[in-house]
């Protein structure tokens, strides 16, 4: 039987993950897998004995299990945290701003560029601001000094519409992947870091390794240390993190482990996704929150999260299970 390996060895480099993954699962599970837009990935159908659904990569959704109304809650940073705060759960909070005058009479008062400037200097004038619907990290950043914010402002406004801004919580990040009433794995991520050549500053260092970030769509992250620190030779081997944001599509990592409060984790975790109604998903967690090892509270909640991890860590059952569960819920398989 064909194995993952030799579907993406077929593949062009740009083909979507989980376009790949839909395959393997659909060669194992006995399903028709249909590429219908020229062999980009991009569009394509799966299907049985006459019955077949589609799927649309990029912003499409890979998981129909989860209605429109919970996706679309759970893609508002904002509205999720509402939700979550109101059934019990602990969130990293945080208000919303507009970046442009569109629509403006559609909205209330109190969330214009001006308030996110007031704010901000409520905050200390340092603060963890991300687009208010965004993903894969861009632009998750620490932001330091006011300077430092009205750039950042004019550099999002370019691509979004709308950010979050948060005061900055420092702890232990989790990723919980959430089927039903299930566990599927956790995760504990680790922040991108750069390694000291003895030649080479902060600065140059980190553009090196994020070079590449900005073909894929996704800010680097700079914004978050100080010139007197980026102008600094990294010392040869010592390592230095990248601040703010742990996604591994910003060049973060992820290893397969749980957090020592384990069972109250999960059950918050199980609890933030039925709170946004949602039957598959991933709950980011913040653990041991300002050395509190007690503390716990929701980051996010990723209604259509990658699973390249599980290729990358040979757990190809895994990325199985997750498929048996999408094609049961539509129809496909049965129970």
């Amino acid at each position: 039987m064909t194995s993952l390996r030799d579907i993406r060895a077929g593949r062009p480099p740009f083909y979507p993950d989980q376009s790949i993954y839909a395959e393997y699962a659909c060669r194992q599970f006995g399903l028709d897998f249909a590429d219908i837009d020229g062999g980009t990935g991009l569009i394509f159908t799966v299907g049985r004995n006459g019955r077949s659904a589609s799927f649309g990569a990029g912003r499409g959704s890979f998981f129909p299990q989860n209605n429109a109304t919970a996706a679309t809650l759970a893609n508002d940073k904002y509205f999720a945290n509402v939700l979550m705060e109101r059934a019990g759960v602990p969130t990293l909070g945080g208000k919303y701003f507009f970046l442009h005058e569109r629509y403006r009479a559609h909205r209330p008062p109190g969330h214009e560029h001006a308030d996110a400037v007031w704010h901000f200097a409520e905050l200390g004038d340092r603060a963890f601001i991300k687009p208010l619907m965004g993903s894969r990290g861009d632009f998750a950043e620490i932001v330091a000094g006011g300077d430092a914010l009205m750039a950042y402002l004019r550099q999002v406004a370019q691509y979004y519409d709308a950010i979050l801004m948060q005061r900055i919580y420092t702890g232990q990040e989790y990723r919980v992947f959430i089927l039903d009433d299930e566990v599927v794995y956790c995760a504990q991520k680790t922040a991108p870091f750069v390694t000291g050549t003895g030649k080479s500053t902060l600065r140059q260092l980190i553009a090196a390794e994020t070079s590449a970030l900005d073909r894929h769509g996704i800010s680097s992250a700079t914004t978050g240390l100080d010139d007197t620190t980026l102008d600094r030779v990294l010392p040869y081997g010592e390592r230095r993190a990248i601040p703010g944001r742990m996604n591994r599509s910003a060049g973060g990592s992820m290893s397969f482990a749980a957090p020592g409060n384990e069972t109250v984790a999960f059950a918050m975790a199980l609890q933030a996704a039925k709170a946004l109604g949602l039957r598959a998903g991933a709950v980011d967690l913040f653990t041991d929150i300002d050395g509190d090892a007690a503390a716990l509270r929701v980051i996010e909640v990723n209604a259509n999260p990658s699973i390249r991890f599980l290729e990358d860590s040979g757990r190809e059952d895994l990325i199985l299970r997750i498929w048996r569960h999408t094609f049961t819920a539509i129809g496909l398989l049965d129970v």
